[in-house]
């Protein structure tokens, strides 16, 4: 088996637990804080499930930009196309958002615009930082 694909299958075991984490946390508090979430068993297994999903591709991806051989701009299309898919099919699937075009547009945009800020946010902070390494080592 490809090292890439086990290292993405182990990321996602791995981190994957958090996802459902989370959610229970999110239960919790909205219980707390009395909102009646009216949810049968079936909504709390397929929420649990999808988040699990959510999070082990989430934490899968992360090897796309490890893979030395490619190209930064295939790294990033396979990153933010896993993500898009797999976040717009389980909001789908739990009705956490319509399936239709308007709906499913409006949440693509919403995601492109989020996907971009982080990253460039990340680019630009680890640029920063190894110029700052970078110089540190010069001047040694």
């Amino acid at each position: 088996m490809n090292k890439y694909v086990k290292l993405f299958l182990h990321r996602g075991l791995v981190f994957g637990g958090f996802g459902p984490i989370i959610l229970g946390t999110v239960f919790l508090f909205l219980d707390r804080g009395g909102v009646e979430l009216g949810l049968t068993g079936y909504d709390v297994f397929l929420a649990v499930l999808s988040t699990y999903i959510i999070a082990f591709v989430q934490a899968g991806a992360s090897v796309f930009n490890q893979i030395d051989h490619w190209p930064p701009a295939k790294s990033l299309a396979c990153h933010f196309s896993s993500l898009l898919a797999v976040y717009a099919i389980t909001y789908t699937v739990n009705s956490w958002i319509p399936f239709e075009p308007l709906a499913l547009l409006v949440f693509c945009l919403v995601f492109i615009v989020v996907y971009f800020t982080v990253w460039l946010t990340v680019y630009f902070s680890v640029k920063a930082y190894t110029r700052k390494l970078n110089a540190k080592i010069g001047k040694n």
